[in-house]
């Protein structure tokens, strides 16, 4: 049979671009152009159906914009020793100064086999005593550490809840990992922040997953302590929760909540008064994904805007027995909470999507109608 060739434009405008997009009805091509000869393969990536035809050329392999995949800019396989992933690609010539593609792709699409993340496996929590995850935001010198008033209310938190709580407990030390900062996967697409972090999946060495499988698979309750830091939280504190913001995402992509029944609370000290700014910021963005709260859900010590004695500060700290009562108050308030929600509390279904963040009718309904068809498609047909 003849194949159905399609132009998709003049050669002389195609080659100046190593890699585009072109469309043939509703198939994305990758189209490329490298050391004189055109390639063309499918521009959906295997991985999460990154867009082939917005990466770059490395050598001869198109790399995904999204997450770094490789495919060979002719043939559609992938890099050596992931030949088995392969994208379709198409047959392609240049006639009279125009360039023409068969519709009809020349290879299949094929998957080599990958182990599931451990991360990704299902949420279900053990059985047990309630679970105390503390996470320790602040940045000190590891090999020289100094004394430090958060990290101090938190350890007394823990130990209420270890001790006379009967809890199980784990401190997170942000300051002791070795984790990159989020690259912003999410700016590229909101499909392109996934579940496990794509960090996380593509970095076996990126320490990160600790805090996923503490706050995901382990925590009943989770204790944030943080400086105030330039009237804000620790750095640590900002770059744990961008890395977070693949929880969240689940929520916006997939309709997915990961945390159920989890209680939040924090402990906030510093040597400046902006300790309601710094909550609401640790507020909001625990309730964005998904946790609960207890009443009067942080505690927290400043010495204001003129007291620049931070020596004084820390003394201070380290002998209030009514800072380290509170904080172990704090500690069997969240812990009361989470006894609730894990013994009797069963979720009634999924959270109402009308007026939640990109609530998908609602998206759509602001396209102009050109991109109403294209959103749906991408959506995957959802009403």
């Amino acid at each position: 049979m003849e194949p159905n060739w399609v132009d998709v434009g003049a050669a002389a405008d195609l080659q100046k671009t190593p890699v585009q997009q072109v469309m043939i009805g509703r198939t994305k091509i990758a189209l490329t152009y490298l050391d004189g000869r055109f390639g063309a393969i499918s521009g959906v990536c295997n991985h999460v159906g990154g867009p082939l035809g917005e990466g770059r050329l490395k050598g001869e392999f198109v790399v995904c914009a999204w997450h770094y995949w490789k495919f060979h800019f002719a043939t559609g396989k992938g890099e050596p020793g992931y030949e088995e992933d392969a994208v379709p690609a198409y047959e392609i010539k240049v006639e009279t100064g125009r360039v023409w593609i068969n519709p009809e792709a020349i290879s299949k699409r094929s998957r080599k086999p990958h182990k599931v993340h451990p991360l990704a496996r299902e949420i279900k929590r053990a059985d047990g005593p309630i679970r105390v995850l503390g996470i320790a935001t602040t940045a000190l010198t590891v090999k020289y550490p100094r004394y430090s008033t958060s990290d101090d209310l938190l350890e007394s938190a823990l130990g209420h809840a270890k001790d006379a709580l009967g809890c199980e407990t784990q401190l997170i030390r942000l300051r002791e990992l070795s984790f990159r900062h989020c690259e912003g996967f999410y700016s590229k697409s909101a499909q392109a922040c996934t579940w496990p972090c794509s960090i996380t999946q593509m970095d076996a060495k990126d320490q990160m997953e600790q805090v996923y499988e503490g706050v995901v698979h382990w925590g009943d309750v989770i204790l944030i302590s943080t400086p105030i830091r330039w009237g804000g939280a620790s750095s640590l504190y900002y770059k744990m929760i961008e890395r977070m913001n693949c929880i969240q995402n689940q929520e916006t992509i997939a309709n997915k909540t990961l945390l159920r029944n989890k209680v939040a609370a924090f402990i906030i000290t510093g040597g400046q008064d902006n300790i309601q700014a710094v909550a609401g910021q640790l507020l909001g963005f625990f309730s964005e994904v998904g946790c609960q709260f207890p009443q009067f859900p942080f505690i927290a010590h400043s010495r204001g805007w003129s007291a620049e004695d931070m020596e004084n500060n820390t003394r201070y700290v380290r002998n209030s027995k009514m800072l380290h009562d509170g904080a172990a108050a704090l500690a069997g308030r969240a812990v009361a909470l989470a006894t609730v929600l894990v013994q009797n509390v069963k979720p009634a279904g999924e959270p109402v999507r009308g007026g939640r963040k990109a609530h998908q009718l609602d998206t759509r309904a602001q396209l102009p109608l050109a991109g109403q068809e294209e959103a749906r498609e991408e959506f995957g047909g959802q009403n």
